[in-house]
């Protein structure tokens, strides 16, 4: 009829006709605009936590490219067939699902991150293969979009695919940390060097982080409504530990930051934030303003620069001067606000200040105590030094300050037992600063304490292979520690020393064999009996560790012979079969990385009846385990050919 003259047939239309009945249509519009809001949402985030800092940056550039197709599809001027309405809606989810995770990698619990790394790994793969699903299954020909958009989704769904595919690269040091601190060990020092670095890599070593910690951790504990306690009780109990190192005092755990005593009585209350200090984030009742013009509480910012830092905490310019200028105006306002809300301020714990006060006056004349002529002289200062670098950050930074590091390592040599494990300990409770690492190791402790490995006491043994751990966090202080040959001593340790002195050995050997050339050294040191007896012996409980340990050294040339042998393919046939499931993860991730170099060990283990105990940890293992045993089945098929 001529009133249908100028209409355009279009296939598509016709396809999205087909079986919908009349005056029923899809809300296209409405549905892309969602998808393209979720795409600007979550480029939006801007950052996110370092654990999964690089999976998240690959899930919003993936997202990304798909908004070529949907901005296409906006311009459609006819329905679209039903079978892509369908695919698009199953993108929303995938999308929704994707926003849900970036926000919790964006602003989630950083140690819960990083404790169940593996379990949000698996909520990335679950995205992606919800993201392929629906965009491999999209009817593009019928939707009549552009071939350079059509190449660009093909592309991005190639790069999912190998997403899903992709074994991961787990951060050994990082599990490594993380499994020696939640162990039920002596809290010594040697955790708190642990600890130092775990702080650094998860970014939680300011006051306002761990405070915003505390806040996504409370947030977390509310979601989970009393679920996985044993996990939620781990993630306190480190964010306690690192409150400690960073000196925070925190006698009520997660409520106390949260809630500060002056507003106990009334938790409603809306604080100005201009109130807050913005280190300790409490209302300020001495505020006093720095040379870039910012405000803080006087006793914090004090102690901020105490610490020895020269720039300014919240924009972190240097600081042109370190003066600070009362800010009465400011004062005389949260003054006013305090009384017309009955909010009374904390008072000062004046008992506290004085014992900090004392004890910074101390430190000089103990240093100097040091170098005295009376043995008993140096002895109560080395003892006493050792007591103040151990309890309070300040203390370290003030006793390297006043020149305490050269004395101390002069008096590694001397021939007194307790001043031998005093001067040890003093100088790993020092080591947990970064920059006194430098120092120790620049005033040429490294030798001396490798010698009081070799012939000191039992404890200073022990806690000279701490020291050594601590201060192998440093790389250059790994490969000085191997060319000096701390290694064999270290080995030494692990296979005569005592359950701690075993424990200590293990810990330092494996910072050391992080870097490549004290693989070699370890290997030739003969570490792999002693390792396999630490492996073996259920009293010390350390199987998780020797097996990181064996992960390292299975990397290297010599270690593939070295570790392949039949004792050892045993035991780890074993662990897979009856392990824990973390025991299951580690054995197979040393079986492949040793099957990779060489199939005869692989085909040793088919041997010892490994492939059943495959196929069970492929269906009920953890995620990791399970893409472990996924990597396994390749090599195994290739044993069974030949």
């Amino acid at each position: 009829m001529g009133d249908v003259e100028g209409e355009k047939t279009n296939p598509a239309a016709m396809a999205a006709g087909a079986g919908r009945e009349e005056g029923e249509e899809h809300d296209v519009a409405d549905l892309v605009g969602e998808l393209l809001e979720i795409i600007d949402s979550v480029g939006s985030f801007g950052e996110y936590r370092r654990t999964q800092r690089k999976e998240s940056f690959n899930l919003v550039r993936r997202m990304k490219l798909v908004a070529p197709l949907l901005e296409e599809l906006q311009d459609l001027e006819y329905p679209i067939p039903d079978a892509a309405y369908a695919r698009l809606c199953g993108l929303l989810k995938a999308f929704s699902a994707a926003r849900k995770l970036l926000r919790c990698c964006h602003d989630g619990s950083k140690i819960y991150l990083a404790l169940e790394s593996e379990a949000v790994m698996g909520r990335f793969h679950m995205v992606y293969d919800r993201m392929n699903q629906a965009l491999e299954g999209m009817p593009y020909d019928a939707l009549v979009i552009s071939d350079e958009v059509k190449e660009q989704v093909e592309l991005m769904s190639l790069q999912l695919r190998r997403a899903k595919r992709r074994i991961d690269t787990q951060d050994m040091e990082l599990a490594m940390d993380l499994m020696v601190v939640l162990s039920k060990r002596d809290d010594r020092n040697a955790d708190g060097a642990i600890l130092e670095r775990l702080a650094k890599k998860l970014e939680l070593q300011t006051l306002p982080d761990l405070r915003a910690e505390t806040m996504a951790i409370k947030k977390l504990i509310k979601e989970r409504c009393g679920a996985n306690a044993d996990s939620t009780q781990q993630i306190m109990d480190l964010l306690n530990k690192f409150k400690r190192v960073a000196g925070v005092e925190d006698s009520k755990g997660l409520s106390d930051v949260t809630l500060p005593k002056y507003l106990e009585k009334c938790p409603s209350l809306m604080i100005p934030n201009d109130f807050l200090c913005p280190v300790s984030l409490e209302i300020m009742s001495d505020p006093v303003i720095v040379a870039t013009g910012q405000t803080y509480e006087r006793r914090s910012i004090q102690k901020w620069l105490d610490a020895g830092h020269r720039n300014c905490p919240k924009t972190r310019q240097t600081l042109a001067h370190l003066s600070l200028a009362p800010n009465y105006a400011l004062r005389n306002l949260i003054m006013q606000w305090c009384e017309k809300n009955q909010v009374e301020l904390l008072k000062r714990d004046a008992d506290q200040d004085s014992d900090h006060l004392e004890q910074k006056e101390e430190i000089p004349s103990l240093v100097r105590d040091l170098s005295s002529i009376h043995l008993d002289v140096q002895r109560k200062a080395v003892k006493k030094i050792r007591m103040l670098s151990k309890e309070n950050p300040d203390n370290r930074i003030l006793i390297a300050k006043h020149g305490g590091i050269p004395a101390l390592v002069g008096l590694i040599p001397y021939p007194d037992s307790k001043i031998q494990e005093h001067t040890v300990t003093a100088l790993l409770n020092l080591s947990i600063d970064e920059r006194n690492k430098r120092i120790i190791a620049k005033e040429g402790a490294i030798p001396a304490i490798i010698e009081i490995l070799k012939s000191g006491t039992v404890e200073a043994k022990e806690n000279s292979a701490t020291t050594l751990f601590s201060l192998s966090m440093l790389e250059e202080n790994k490969v000085m520690i191997g060319n000096m040959n701390g290694i064999p001593p270290l080995v030494d340790l692990l296979r005569d020393g005592t359950i701690r002195g075993k424990k200590d050995a293990a810990t330092a050997l494996f910072n050391l064999v992080l870097n490549y050339g004290n693989k070699a050294r370890a290997i030739d040191a003969g570490i792999v009996a002693p390792l396999l007896n630490v492996l073996c012996d259920k009293n010390l409980g350390m199987v998780d560790e020797a097996l990181s340990i064996f992960l390292l050294l299975a990397s290297h040339p010599d270690g593939h012979t070295a570790i392949g042998q039949l004792p050892f393919i045993e035991t780890v046939v074993q662990l897979i079969k009856e392990g824990t499931p973390k025991n299951k993860e580690c054995a197979l991730s040393v079986l492949l990385e040793l099957g990779t170099h060489n199939s005869s060990l692989v085909s040793a283990a088919l041997r010892l009846g490994v492939y059943e105990h495959v196929c069970e940890v492929e269906k009920s293992g953890t995620n990791r385990a399970k893409r472990k045993a996924k990597s396994l089945f390749p090599l195994i098929n290739k044993c069974k050919e030949v």
